[in-house]
């Protein structure tokens, strides 16, 4: 289920029911009279929370460039995979389709997942009914199966004991298709906490399916970084992905 509020109405995930996603909107302001993109974040924290810095700062970095956002504070208890992605979809198709005072263009709705949150979105993105039309992850899980999958996230998500069916179809590498979005990934070779070869293993599976994408693999840098303020390394990754965004017509080519 999902519940919407403005961030200014001061609205947090511990006042809703546990088994509702928040939206929480960051339009942009004073140009209410544009149809702009909309970027929906998914902050990361390994199915066991949300990470802040992942969420709110992201979404007014987006506001930056003229894109309307959203944070997803998606539901962590008791964690149902089918209703966990119905969430997500609920929450691109209210974007697109729900008359707001700020206008959004319903052909520019992207999405950006972080670690967990790059999992729920990719997955989304190549298996649901409904599909960002462009896909931007930092760090993520993408593999449930072995060596390279995130413990923590695969039983939050599956449970203890989930079946190779199961992983496989939540994997969202083995999943994806010609109907998946343009996809921007960034990560670091020395991420101790999500390997690297998550993000290999899935634009691997998008150069089959011929879907674009651009990815940047950092040399140094700790799982986790968000915005990477402090790490002028891996910050680098906000001009390539302004860069991205304007190739793809959600940052106009004079901002």
């Amino acid at each position: 289920m999902l519940q919407i509020c403005h961030h200014t109405e001061g609205v947090s995930k511990a006042e809703v029911s546990s088994n509702t996603s928040l939206l929480t909107l960051y339009p942009v302001e004073g140009r209410d009279q544009e149809a702009l993109p909309f970027v929906l974040v998914l902050p990361g924290g390994g199915y066991y929370l949300l990470a802040p810095h992942e969420g709110e700062p992201i979404a007014r970095w987006f506001n930056e460039l003229g894109i309307h956002a959203g944070v997803l504070h998606y539901q962590l208890d008791h964690i149902t995979p089918s209703v966990l992605i119905r969430d997500v979809e609920d929450a691109i198709l209210w974007i697109r389709e729900t008359p707001h005072e700020w206008k959004v263009n319903p052909q520019q709705v992207g999405m950006i997942g972080f670690s967990a949150g790059g999992h729920l979105a990719s997955i989304v993105a190549v298996t649901g009914t409904v599909k960002p039309d462009l896909l931007l992850l930092g760090y993520p899980v993408i593999t449930f199966e072995e060596p390279y999958a995130h413990q923590g996230s695969r039983e939050r998500f599956l449970g203890d004991n989930p079946g190779p069916d199961q992983i496989q179809a939540f994997s969202s590498n083995h999943q994806a298709n010609s109907s998946s979005p343009p996809t921007f990934i960034w990560t670091t070779s020395d991420d101790a906490v999500v390997p690297m070869e998550n993000s290999m293993l899935f634009v691997g599976a998008l150069s089959k399916a011929g879907i674009p994408f651009e990815l940047h693999v950092f040399e140094e840098g700790p799982h986790g970084l968000g915005m990477s303020e402090g790490d002028p390394l891996c910050r680098q990754w906000l001009g390539c992905c302004v860069n991205w965004l304007r190739h793809h017509h959600f940052v106009r080519k004079d901002s």
